[in-house]
């Protein structure tokens, strides 16, 4: 029942449910390390990139979190 009233909640959220590991492993696919580190600026994604580094960066840094969530909705919709 608890996640019917999370679902209602954020009805129009894009990103309700998705899990950052999810976004990052699917940006990551998409585009490889070297073009994601081109279109965000972040050291994470350019020197020595790997998902367990970046998800610890990304949890702890929200501006950067954003860029990566915005860019998902862009790549996705």
């Amino acid at each position: 029942m608890g996640n019917y009233k999370e679902i209602e909640q954020q009805p129009n959220n894009p990103l309700h449910g998705v899990k950052l590991a999810t976004i990052l492993n699917d940006l990551v696919d998409h585009y490889g390390w070297e073009e994601l580190g081109d279109r965000i600026n972040i050291n994470c994604f350019q020197s020595n990139p790997s998902i367990s580094s970046s998800l610890k960066f990304l949890r702890r840094t929200p501006w950067a979190r954003n860029k990566v969530e915005q860019l998902y909705l862009r790549t996705k919709w």
